[in-house]
């Protein structure tokens, strides 16, 4: 059963687990589906208004009829939707920042505007070698998402060398290794921990926020983490 974050007779919320798509695709031949599993568990027609990757957990919005879905997806243009996310990166990262980097979803393609507003939150370092440092350092970082590019939280960390852990695609292998070695944790350490929107029939902002994935929120319980004031 999906954990369901809110529901009324415009929007159905819930909390994404790590692994699995949001709807069919041609690229993949998997069997289970965020779209059809909801549909199922709620019994009723689901309208996407946008989406998380594959390896990303975390809050996503559904729409329960045309209007409702009209009124996201203009506010999510205009860029009026504020999401947070939550992460942890290779290193430690600058305390607040902002990623200006213009994207393209395929090679060779064009390249179009993208920001990220990030901030961290905590470090902390492990007493595990990693080519030729003696220890391995991470960051906990919080970030806001200006544009909607794809892959883009993803490629910006990769683009300033503080590539998120677990991340097959854009990642550092040697980093995601010592966290399979070491805490056992095989998937991405990205989570969309928040989501804010403004509710056209109640006429009122809705902020919607998830927990942490239980391996996420049990890696940072049992890590001595330095947290930044």
């Amino acid at each position: 059963m999906l954990d369901i974050l809110f529901h009324d007779e415009d929007y159905v919320i819930v909390h994404k687990p790590t692994g699995i798509l949001v709807h069919r695709s041609h690229k993949s031949d998997d069997k289970i589906f965020l779209l059809q599993t909801l549909r199922d568990q709620i019994g009723q027609k689901l309208f996407p208004v946008h989406r998380l990757d594959r390896p990303t957990s975390g809050v996503i919005a559904f729409a329960l009829n045309k209007e409702a879905a009209r009124e996201l997806s203009n506010q999510i243009q205009q860029r009026l939707i504020e999401k947070k996310y939550l992460a942890v990166v290779r290193g430690y990262t600058e305390p607040a920042g902002i990623i200006d980097y213009a994207l393209s979803a395929e090679k060779n393609k064009e390249r179009k505007e993208a920001k990220t507003e990030y901030k961290r939150l905590a470090t902390a370092s492990f007493d595990i070698p990693c080519k030729e440092f003696e220890t391995s350092r991470y960051s906990l970082v919080e970030f806001r998402p200006k544009t909607g590019r794809y892959h883009q939280i993803r490629k910006h960390c990769a683009h300033i060398s503080h590539h998120i852990i677990g991340d097959t695609m854009h990642g550092k292998g040697e980093h995601n290794q010592i966290f399979r070695d070491n805490f056992n944790l095989n998937r991405l350490m990205l989570i969309a921990i928040e989501l804010k929107f403004h509710h056209f029939r109640l006429d009122k902002h809705i902020t919607i926020t998830t927990k942490l994935d239980l391996e996420f929120a049990d890696f940072l319980e049992r890590s001595e983490w330095k947290w930044d004031k």
